[in-house]
């Protein structure tokens, strides 16, 4: 059973305010994939290490002089089919929340998992990012 929104509504918010587009919906998620370019796909959690260090480290990756065409968020546990859509598409992947995956054109090129997330700071976690960022812009 989802956390109720009440108390998931901050950590939403927190991306939406950087401009990350909220896909709820398998639909959301259709569309998302349908642009053309390049895609950041963050996958939202309510855990601590997504509160302390996976979106602080994408607001810092946001910054960044290359970013992706497009940016968007699914919250895992939350809206649970939005999230199957999405990992849907990357079944080479394992499911891992909170995650990055980068995306050309719909087909995935970079991963940053849970396990490179947790017990490191935002700012190491962003330089990952930005790096995949980098790489993207250079293709």
């Amino acid at each position: 059973m989802p956390y109720p929104e009440l108390m998931v509504g901050p950590m939403r918010e927190e991306l939406v305010n950087l401009g990350v587009a909220e896909l709820r919906s398998p639909e959301d998620v259709d569309a998302f994939f349908a642009k053309p370019g390049t895609a950041m796909l963050v996958i939202n959690s309510v855990c601590g290490c997504a509160a302390g260090a996976a979106r602080p480290a994408v607001a810092l990756s946001l910054l960044s002089e290359n970013k992706p065409d497009h940016v968007a968020s699914v919250f895992a546990g939350q809206d649970v089919e939005a999230t199957e859509t999405a990992r849907s598409r990357t079944p080479q992947l394992p499911p891992s929340s909170p995650s990055v995956v980068l995306f050309r054109d719909g087909e995935p090129t970079h991963y940053v998992p849970r396990h490179r997330i947790e017990g490191r700071g935002p700012e190491e976690i962003a330089g990952d990012i930005t790096a995949c960022f980098d790489d993207l812009a250079k293709a």
